[in-house]
């Protein structure tokens, strides 16, 4: 099939030769017991080459595309004896999807071609329950996590954004002081999504007490387009906010100390599993 490949391109008994490297009649005989055993004539000899015959050009592509998975199998087969191939279940969550979490992913795609990974979004707190069943190699995060079963090693900070109705009197400061937002009609997802995101957020934007949480919301998406409607704002992290630019929303930054929430990657104490280990090595 190569041989017959090669000289498919080429249209030249000659050329074909000398680029595979073989006598030409070599390549002659390697043509004619194809076509003996395919029971058809794959081309027509000319004087100053050749030309393929309807079936010689089905047969020409049925090669390329042979040789192709051949060589396919042929890296993967060498990739999993030099350790280099495997399978990675990881989750991304919701509110964390952006540039440095997906240019991680691109380079360990980059650097790891032959690992296939397995890949959903969920929760922080679904992606807990998934790495302590052992459905999950590793997941992203919102620390802190309270999980001992797992390890959650520190990826990227974040700053929070307050969120208001576009013509709200709040909307006009460049800065926005906490002791305005004390009693604000305020909308968040449920804290069971997220316990310690959840904490972290009403502790540094409600330090002293005030949360007026008057209507959840199932992720950012829904609470940014509950603050659109006019009657809520919301404490949502800038790079969700920023990606889905919702109308009639003004994002505004806090008076310091700007508060802030982490991403992190979650995997299991006892995880053995050795594509994570090329994974968490792009971390260091």
């Amino acid at each position: 099939m190569r041989y017959f490949a090669v000289l498919a391109e080429e249209l030249h008994f000659t050329r074909a030769a000398a680029r595979l490297r073989i006598a030409q009649p070599a390549l002659t005989q390697q043509i004619q017991a194809l076509e003996r055993e395919l029971d058809t004539t794959l081309i027509d000899r000319k004087n100053r080459g050749c030309v393929l015959t309807p079936i010689g050009k089905l047969v020409a592509e049925e090669a390329v595309a042979l040789l192709a998975q051949a060589e396919a199998a042929q890296q993967r087969i060498h990739a999993a004896i030099r350790g280099q191939s495997g399978r990675l279940r990881l989750a991304y969550t919701r509110s964390a999807r952006g540039k440095n979490v997906d240019d991680l992913m691109n380079r360990f795609r980059t650097e790891n071609p032959y690992v296939e990974l397995v890949i959903e979004t969920g929760w922080t707190a679904r992606n807990v329950a998934g790495l302590v069943t052992g459905r999950l190699d590793v997941a992203f995060g919102r620390p802190p996590l309270s999980e001992p079963a797992l390890h959650c090693r520190f990826f990227d900070t974040e700053e929070l954004l307050l969120a208001v109705p576009a013509d709200h009197p709040l909307a006009r400061r460049r800065r926005v002081p906490r002791e305005l937002l004390v009693g604000e009609p305020a909308v968040m997802w449920p804290r069971e999504n997220g316990p310690g995101m959840y904490d972290s957020i009403i502790a540094q934007v409600w330090p002293n007490g005030g949360f007026n949480l008057v209507r959840h919301e199932p992720d950012d998406e829904q609470l940014l387009r509950a603050v659109s409607s006019g009657a809520v704002v919301a404490a949502v992290p800038a790079g969700r906010a920023g990606d889905l630019r919702m109308p009639r929303v003004r994002l505004l930054h806090f008076a310091a100390p700007v508060p802030t929430v982490e991403i992190g990657l979650a995997y299991p104490v006892r995880a053995a599993n050795p594509m994570l280990m090329r994974l968490l090595a792009l971390l260091d």
